[in-house]
């Protein structure tokens, strides 16, 4: 019996060091997937959406990724209720029935940083400082609520709800003990960039997690190991909420 061909896909702006198509690639073909094929779509804007979609009329599925999450949203004919609650789209589910193309959006970024977080950090009491305030954040944010873990948004420039880089103390900084980076700050090929931080405030009581995963350890990490503090990036939370992506794709009860 000859296989539908599926295309999915990853969606943002650049795609250079995408670990996407590679692991979706493999999973394909590890499944006897034959029909199945995973492709990147750099869009320098994300006007270029509904033509994407247009095009690509074997579309199923596409992951989204920085500087789109919450841009996305303005593009979709449903949002899923933690999405929506979120405030952000890292997945989409693409359905074509009877000549309609039905465009809905979810958020697998909630599950990966939440079942990556919680063996992290173990029951240990700890307030939190969230770097950055972009999609990213946001479920950072969404999970931290959930756990019940005070936290403190960081930003460049003043926003509501936050406090700036400038703004922090050492007080603040020995106050909360979990750091949480969700900025590209770091990311390959800028592996000597670092955030405007106090990384002598770093303790070995500390747990630092950096969302960027290429580099294995960004200078974040770097200095944070050096201090004796517990990491992790976040390669673990991204191959979390890419099996939560294929499992919503292929979910036919999800509609």
């Amino acid at each position: 019996m000859k296989q539908s061909k599926k295309v999915f896909g990853l969606i943002g702006y650049p795609l250079e060091h995408s670990f996407s198509q590679k692991y979706f690639t493999e999973k394909f073909k590890q499944l006897n997937l034959l029909g199945y094929s995973y492709k990147l779509f750099p869009l320098d804007h994300i006007m270029q959406f509904p033509e994407l979609i247009m095009r690509n009329t074997n579309l199923a599925g596409l992951n989204v990724t920085i500087p789109y999450k919450e841009d996305i949203m303005n593009f979709l004919d449903q949002i899923e209720h933690e999405a929506s609650d979120v405030g952000a789209v890292n997945t989409i589910k693409i359905r074509q029935t009877a000549g309609d193309v039905i465009v809905k959006g979810y958020n697998t970024d909630i599950y990966g940083f939440e079942n990556s977080l919680v063996p992290f950090i173990g029951s240990s009491p700890l307030k939190a400082l969230v770097f950055g305030s972009g999609g990213a954040s946001k479920a950072v944010v969404y999970i931290l609520k959930k756990l019940n873990i005070n936290y403190i948004v960081v930003t460049r420039k003043p926003q509501n709800n936050s406090t700036t880089y400038t703004d922090l103390s050492k007080d603040i900084y020995n106050d909360h003990l979990l750091w949480i980076n969700t900025t590209p700050v770091g990311m390959s090929p800028h592996d000597n960039e670092h955030l405007p931080i106090d990384f002598d405030s770093i303790t070995s009581k500390h747990f630092i997690y950096d969302l960027v995963y290429n580099p294995e350890k960004t200078m974040l990490l770097t200095e944070a190991e050096k201090r004796g503090a517990r990491i992790k990036n976040g390669l673990e939370m991204l191959q979390l909420q890419a099996e939560k992506s294929f499992e919503i794709w292929e979910d036919s009860k999800i509609k």
